[in-house]
């Protein structure tokens, strides 16, 4: 009996000591992100929270990105301070998911040949 409660309180510990890893290496569950650009071709990109509201402002951090790039003549970059990141690629369609580090400052994220159309700006505090 005394040695099977050890056993439990060891695997126990050992559960609770790879969790505090996991959540001081960033892999813990990270705030989602939702980017969509040219579905059925359209001229349109988006960057969404998953709630659905626009994103305007987040804090610093990583966050699990999704792009559904929804056509294959557009892609979705995103770029601000240490961060250039093509998502998807003129080409692909289909869904990617990426981690990006979000830092203090003005990001841009953008469709690569419509540019001038097709982007948004968010801050990171």
């Amino acid at each position: 009996m005394r040695v099977r409660i050890a056993a439990v309180t060891a695997v126990t510990a050992l559960g609770l000591a790879g969790a505090a890893m996991a959540s001081t290496n960033g892999s813990a569950a990270q705030p989602k992100l939702i980017g969509k650009v040219g579905i059925n071709d359209a001229y349109k990109i988006s960057l969404k929270l998953p709630n659905g509201k626009t994103v305007k402002t987040l804090k610093s951090g990583f966050y699990k990105l999704t792009v559904t790039d929804g056509s294959n003549i557009h892609n979705f970059q995103i770029e601000g301070p240490g961060l250039d990141k093509r998502v998807t690629t003129v080409n692909y369609k289909g869904t990617k998911t990426v981690t990006v580090h979000l830092r203090k400052g003005k990001y841009k994220f953008y469709c690569m040949p419509h540019e001038s159309q097709m982007f948004g700006f968010f801050k990171v505090t």
